[in-house]
C-alpha cells in the first residue's frame, strides 16, 4: 500500500511517500480502507520529535481517519466488512497512523459513520471534536443557558467548541482575527464575535454579560494572561486549558479562590476508549442533524504530506494566517 511515513524525526522534509506492507488485523482489530485523514498540530509535534512517544519504524503519520471496513480480526464485535467508520487516536503511543491507503486499528477507537456524512468532514472533526466535547461536558459540565468564552473560535478545536456549546443551549462569545473569520464564527452560531486585533476583548465580555462574566472560559491557545481570564469569570466559573506544553503564565491565586473558580486541563489521547466513545455518540447525532459541521481549509493527497505539514506549521507556529480550517488528506487517485 502507499503511505506517508517517517524513519526519523525532524522537519517536514523527513516525510517519505512510498510502499509499505498492507497491515493484517489481529485479535480485536479492524482494517480500514482510508477515504480521508486529517492533520493536527500534535501530528507535526510528533513528527518533529517535540513530544516523546514510542514510534515504530517506519512510522505512518496521522491521528484521524474515515473510511470503510476492509476486514476484521478475530473477536471484533462492533463492526463488520463494509461498514463505514471514523475515528482518531492513531499515530499516538506507538500506534501506526492514518496517512495510508489502509489503517489497522483496535475497534475501540472506531465509531459508525452516519449516513449522509462525508468521510472528509468526519475525519476533519475527529480529534478536535472529541477534544472539544471532553472539555465542555466531561470537564466543565456545560449547561444550557450558561455563557462560554472560546479563545479562538475558528481554530480546529475552537470551531467545534462553538458549535457544541450552541447545540447544548449555551451562549457563546468568541475571538477571531479577521472579518472573514468573524463571518465564519457567526455562521457556526457564535452570539458575540470579538476581533482581538481591533477590539477590547475584556470590555466586550463585560458588555455582553452585563458585568457578570462568563461561566466557562475555553482556552485553545497557550495561556499567557490568567489575570485577564479570571477578571472575565463569573463566580464559580470553570476554565479549560488544553494547549501550551511550555507555557508558564503567572497564576493570580487570590482571584482564583475568592471567585470559587475551577481550572481543568487534559489531553484527548489520555482519555479512555469509553470516555471518548461517549463523545462520538453526541458528535454523530449533531453531524446528522447539521449542528456540527467541518471547516476544511485545504485538501492534499497523501503524496503531498510534506507540503501539508509545512502549511500546518506555518500557521500553528509561524502565525502566518494562510489557513482557515482543517487540513484534510486523501489517498492519491
Amino acid at each position: 500500500m502507499k503511505a506517508a511515513f517517517i524513519e526519523t524525526t525532524g522537519t517536514p522534509d523527513v516525510i517519505r511517500y512510498g510502499d509499505l506492507p498492507k497491515p493484517v488485523p489481529k485479535d480485536g482489530e479492524v482494517l480500514v480502507k482510508v477515504e480521508a485523514a486529517a492533520l493536527n498540530p500534535v501530528d507535526t509535534s510528533i513528527r518533529a520529535g517535540l513530544i516523546a512517544m514510542p514510534l515504530p519504524s517506519p512510522f505512518i503519520l496521522g491521528c484521524d481517519l474515515a473510511g470503510t471496513v476492509e476486514a476484521v480480526g478475530p473477536n471484533v464485535k462492533r463492526f463488520r466488512t463494509g461498514d463505514r467508520v471514523w475515528g482518531s487516536n492513531q499515530g499516538l503511543l506507538g500506534r501506526q497512523g492514518t496517512f495510508a491507503e489502509y489503517c489497522c486499528t483496535s475497534e475501540e477507537w472506531l465509531y459508525p459513520l452516519p449516513t449522509g456524512v462525508r468521510a472528509e468532514d468526519a475525519a476533519a472533526l475527529a480529534l478536535v471534536g472529541i477534544t472539544a466535547h471532553l472539555g465542555l461536558f466531561w470537564r466543565t459540565n456545560l449547561k444550557a443557558g450558561e455563557t462560554i468564552f472560546v479563545n479562538g473560535g475558528t481554530g480546529g478545536v475552537g470551531m467545534a467548541v462553538v458549535q457544541m456549546a450552541k447545540a447544548a443551549g449555551a451562549k457563546v462569545i468568541t475571538t477571531v482575527g479577521s472579518t472573514e473569520k468573524a463571518d465564519i464564527a457567526r455562521e457556526f452560531g457564535a452570539d458575540s464575535v470579538v476581533n482581538y486585533k481591533t477590539d477590547d476583548v475584556a470590555e466586550a465580555i463585560k458588555a455582553y454579560t452585563q458585568g457578570r462574566g462568563v461561566d466557562v472560559w475555553f482556552e485553545t491557545t497557550p495561556p499567557t494572561d490568567f489575570d485577564r481570564t479570571m477578571d472575565a469569570m463569573a463566580p464559580r466559573g470553570r476554565i479549560v486549558v488544553m494547549a501550551g506544553r511550555q507555557a508558564k503564565p503567572v497564576f493570580p491565586n487570590g482571584a482564583f479562590y475568592v471567585k470559587s473558580l475551577s481550572l481543568f486541563g487534559f489531553v484527548m489521547f489520555a482519555m479512555t476508549p469509553d470516555e471518548q466513545r461517549a463523545c462520538a455518540v453526541d458528535m454523530n447525532r449533531w453531524m446528522t442533524e447539521g449542528k456540527l459541521k467541518a471547516l476544511i481549509g485545504k485538501v492534499f493527497p497523501f503524496s503531498e504530506s510534506t507540503a501539508a505539514h509545512k502549511l500546518q506549521e506555518d500557521n500553528t507556529l509561524g502565525k502566518k494566517g494562510t489557513l482557515v480550517g482543517k487540513i484534510v488528506l486523501i489517498p492519491n487517485q
